[in-house]
């Protein structure tokens, strides 16, 4: 076998991947530092698919799963994407946002990949293809568990896609780190609000880091249904909150700093809103 290959059509890509014995290269920002002196397994480079890239606005959003962080950040988008490219302007140095793809971050799934919140605002789901078809997963089901997700041997992600009813309101994203620039998350937030003469009429929150994965709050977000846009920082309620998450204690941060600092930014970001 091949120890590398850059096919350039996605069914040549396919076939590769079909005894499921390679790793698939994107921006490398997590392969290669995480390989240590050897890459153990043979390698397919999906950076010269075709079908994997662009950033495509129709019915709903389609976003090519080999995007960079800096196309995601540079392209103008709905205001509802506000949150992601806030998270892609944050994902490690310029030189990562060059680098790095929206696909490597999801299916690296760490509990603070920076990706993951604002992408649970927007309702994303995953498009997955293997020399077996076509599946589409939401992006809630797809990631399982640190480092754990649906994605089979031999598929590759090929888009996340947005739906048209995800695109209305205005997204945000804050997170907070041991520094400002740089950092791993100990705590970060998303937001999508949508609201008619003043008045929240959808919202979605999302925290990330402060468990196993990233997750919605349903009870905040029903809190919130209703209420004037510069009302809502004092409708956070700590409970309401903590009820979704399960933080750890870890080298970074203590849990119950983690469960704190998600009430606190999330009260900041929607007290921001007016």
């Amino acid at each position: 076998m091949t120890t590398f290959a850059r096919p350039t059509d996605l069914p040549s890509a396919l076939a590769l991947m079909s005894d499921g014995a390679r790793q698939v290269l994107g921006g490398g920002t997590d392969i290669y530092p995480g390989a240590g002196a050897k890459l153990d397994q043979p390698l397919l480079d999906i950076t010269a698919l075709p079908e994997l890239k662009g950033i495509h606005l129709a019915s709903g959003l389609r976003i090519g799963a080999a995007a960079t962080w800096t196309e995601i950040a540079e392209t103008p988008l709905p205001p509802a994407l506000a949150g992601l490219q806030q998270a892609a302007r944050q994902v490690g140095a310029r030189q990562i946002q060059n680098s790095g793809t929206i696909a490597g971050n999801l299916c690296n799934a760490s509990p603070a990949a920076d990706g993951v919140p604002p992408l649970l605002t927007l309702d994303a789901s995953v498009e997955l293809a293997s020399s077996r078809g076509t599946r589409h997963l939401p992006l809630a089901v797809f990631i399982s568990g640190p480092r754990r997700t649906a994605r089979a041997a031999d598929e590759l992600m090929v888009a996340i896609h947005i739906p048209a009813r995800a695109l209305q309101g205005e997204g945000a994203f804050v997170k907070l780190g041991a520094r400002a620039y740089l950092v791993i998350s100990i705590a970060m937030v998303a937001t999508r609000i949508v609201s008619q003469n003043g008045i929240v009429t959808d919202c979605a929150i999302a925290v990330g880091a402060c468990s196993a994965v990233a997750t919605r709050l349903p009870r905040v977000e029903s809190a919130l249904i209703g209420r004037p846009l510069d009302d809502l920082a004092r409708h956070v309620m700590g409970p309401d909150v903590n009820a979704a998450l399960a933080p750890i204690s870890d080298i970074r941060a203590p849990a119950d700093y983690r469960a704190e600092a998600a009430v606190t930014l999330l009260r900041g970001i929607l007290g921001g809103i007016a």
